[in-house]
């Protein structure tokens, strides 16, 4: 679905990617796992079409991005910032019928079919009945389902989220990945940046490890998620233990880090 090859970025003549190569298939839950500075926001914006890369191509299903009109490819991609507030008192309902302006004229109005795909799309999240809340005073949990389902009513089959558990207390992070994975399962592809390895353990199906601009490893979250995989990424000494047939992060108390 997805395909670079050699992908390579600089800002001002700084390379931040640097041959960047990789393969994501419809369903997958693909996780970018990396410090502060390692390449992810920038490969993100670049599958996206936002930014075009200065060597090596980005195809969507066989299509070279750069080719592509912004509106074609919001038909198929969407992306999920971080959770945030806007400037405005926009209703719930608002914010997911904003989707629906890739399949609108400049001028045209929302039909009452846009409201029965954003409504859809609220229900598919089990969200509905905040249709008529204020974006800016529900939790940042909510505020990121809304967009969610934001991309939903877009029509988009792919989602381009970055970091998008920042900031969300750890109820309503469980619930954000278990929508994630919900989803997978019907069919839509997601590719995440997240500072959480155990997030990536829990709902990811394949794993890409990012430092300095380049990918240093990738596969299955429990074949990269070790010891020597996190001590490599982030310089810090942690356990990766079995409990319960899976496998968590563990630092004992009193080590070093």
């Amino acid at each position: 679905m997805i395909e670079a090859d050699g992908v390579g970025f600089a800002y001002s003549g700084r390379p931040v990617l640097k041959e960047v190569s990789l393969r994501i298939g419809k369903g997958e839950i693909v996780s970018l796992l990396g410090p502060n500075g390692s390449g992810k926001t920038t490969l993100l914006k670049v599958l996206l079409g936002l930014l075009r890369p200065t060597s090596g191509t980005v195809r969507f299903e066989g299509t070279d991005v750069a080719g592509m009109s912004p509106r074609q490819l919001a038909a198929r991609m969407a992306y999920v910032p971080q959770t945030h507030r806007i400037g405005f008192a926009y209703r719930v309902l608002d914010i997911v019928l904003m989707g629906r302006t890739v399949h609108k004229s400049i001028f045209s109005r929302y039909s009452s079919e846009d409201i029965r795909v954003a409504e859809q799309s609220l229900e598919r999240l089990s969200i509905l009945p905040l249709k008529d809340r204020c974006y800016n005073e529900i939790s940042g949990g909510e505020r990121q389902l809304a967009l969610i389902a934001r991309s939903l009513a877009q029509g988009a089959g792919t989602l381009i989220m970055d970091e998008p558990a920042n900031g969300l207390d750890y109820g309503n992070q469980i619930r954000l990945l278990r929508q994630i994975q919900d989803l997978a399962r019907d069919g839509y592809t997601f590719i995440k940046s997240t500072h959480a390895p155990d997030h990536a353990l829990w709902i990811a199906s394949r794993v890409l490890m990012m430092k300095e601009g380049s990918i240093i490893a990738r596969g299955k979250p429990e074949d990269v998620i070790d010891d020597a995989g996190i001590q490599a990424l982030y310089n810090t000494k942690v356990n990766v233990l079995p409990v319960n047939g899976s496998l968590r992060i563990c630092v004992p108390r009193g080590m070093a880090v």
